[in-house]
């Protein structure tokens, strides 16, 4: 398995993320939340995912951009454990709620952290 995050991976439907807000279920793991929805794509992938980061807490989009950055690259290394396992299509959305900035390290232990709650829930319902 290669460790991409190609474009037709990313979450961009304005549709489907207002369902995925509106029916979707949510794990979560502090500093990350997890938002996602069993759905169908057109495309052949097994999850779409975006990431947030609040306005509220983090006023500088440099902060921002540089979390979403860390959140990403974070997904992109760790998706392969968690993803092969889906057998239907999921859309993913991954928020940062956090007050403080984050390092890389504290994001990787919370992304394993979140996507294990995440394949436990799934598991059992």
């Amino acid at each position: 398995m290669t460790y991409t995050y190609p474009k037709k991976e990313k979450l961009k439907s304005k549709k489907l993320i207002d369902q995925l807000f509106s029916q979707g279920k949510s794990v979560s793991a502090y500093p990350l939340r997890l938002v996602y929805l069993q759905t169908a794509f057109d495309e052949d992938v097994l999850a779409k995912t975006g990431v947030s980061v609040s306005k509220r807490y983090f006023k500088k989009a440099v902060d921002r951009n540089r979390i979403k950055r860390l959140l990403r690259e974070s997904y992109r290394l760790h998706k392969a454990q968690f993803i092969n396992d889906l057998e239907t299509q999921h859309a993913f959305m991954i928020l940062y709620v956090g007050k403080e900035k984050p390092t890389c390290s504290q994001v990787e232990k919370r992304m394993t952290a979140l996507f294990e709650k995440f394949s436990d829930k799934r598991s059992n319902p």
